[in-house]
């Protein structure tokens, strides 16, 4: 089921991955999607398949086909996430497909990542997507108290780093006509607003490297991510819809999480589903009308307070509501035909 509106709406199926490829473009059909953002997990998409087997790339089609949905933009944020972290630990194994980890060793890990995020621009463009979404990871995220003191020198280099992975990358990406939308999160080389302002400047602002635009991230760390999208106005070609919920300030709980659980009542925050958050939507869709962004609005869902069943249901016809029509004139343009 289609419908007539300013942008599509999909859902992101990254968090379900432990269902079939099938199971979940069912259910997204059912809820009244448009697409899916399909995640390069589980078995809704091996890019290692689809970049060598065109029958595998048709199935992934045709599974979209039988239930009236498309594809605008795929993910691979867990092998991005490999590219340039360091440690290299058990974290990415649990993570990264195996033949991206392969026997572990660190750099081969790095390597690996980096030869399948190039795979997914290739993939991106043979399914017709022109996006892929993803994370960059970071070697100096865990500097990021800067105590014991880390020498300027250090940073430099980590952003020195980023640029020699993620540059050829970004080539194969210009090759295919498929941006990489990055996805601004702690962790990751660019997590808020002056890094990514050096990220690009590491990169000489290459017009490949574009953002995916998720509040939830920013939100916690106290930054608007209203404006967020105005200074970034050029970058931004995804939007992810995941909202953040504050708790009242109790003068215990700090920003970084304390180490406890999601859904613990004890932090001072937590992902919610979206519209059960501190995220304006509404000002945030104006937004991006005012600049232009035309592309997809993909649902994200995560809530350790709610079944993922009713909270992607819910979702999409919230968001719908706030979609509308831009208007054609300025709204005072009738006052100049006295």
């Amino acid at each position: 089921m289609t419908h007539e509106a300013s942008h599509p709406v999909t859902l992101f199926t990254g968090q379900w991955a432990d269902l079939p490829f099938e199971e979940v473009a069912r259910l997204a059909a059912d809820w009244g999607y448009d697409g899916l953002e399909i995640a390069a997990s589980g078995d809704h998409l091996d890019l290692a398949r689809a970049d060598e087997d065109d029958a595998y790339l048709r199935s992934r089609l045709e599974v979209l086909d039988r239930h009236g949905l498309k594809v605008w933009a795929i993910s691979n944020h867990l092998a991005g996430q490999a590219v340039c972290d360091d440690p290299i630990d058990f974290r990415h194994r649990a993570i990264v497909r195996p033949y991206v980890w392969g026997d572990g060793e660190p750099e081969g890990v790095r390597q690996r990542a980096a030869e399948d995020m190039q795979r997914a621009a290739r993939v991106a463009r043979k399914l017709g997507a022109d996006v892929v979404t993803g994370f960059t990871g970071s070697k100096i995220w865990p500097y990021v108290a800067m105590f014991p003191p880390v020498p300027a020198a250090v940073i430099d280099e980590g952003y020195e780093d980023f640029a020699r992975r993620w540059n050829p990358i970004l080539d194969v990406f210009d090759g295919e006509g498929v941006r990489y939308a990055h996805e601004v999160h702690p962790s990751e080389i660019a997590y808020d607003y002056w890094t990514t302002v050096r990220a690009l400047e590491a990169i000489d602002h290459r017009h490949a490297f574009g953002l995916n635009w998720d509040p939830s991230h920013l939100v916690w760390q106290g930054i608007d991510p209203i404006g967020f999208i105005v200074d970034f106005a050029d970058r931004i070609c995804h939007v992810d819809c995941k909202d953040t919920r504050l708790r009242p300030q109790t003068g215990r709980a700090g920003v970084l999480g304390s180490h406890l659980p999601w859904g613990d009542p004890r932090r001072g925050w937590d992902f919610v589903s979206t519209g059960h958050g501190d995220t304006h939507w509404e000002d945030a869709f104006r937004a991006l009308g005012s600049i232009g962004y035309a592309g997809p609005i993909s649902i994200e869902w995560e809530d350790a307070g709610m079944d993922r069943l009713h909270g992607a249901a819910e979702a999409v016809g919230r968001i719908r509501s706030l979609l509308w029509k831009r208007p054609d004139s300025s709204f005072d343009a009738a006052f100049s035909n006295q």
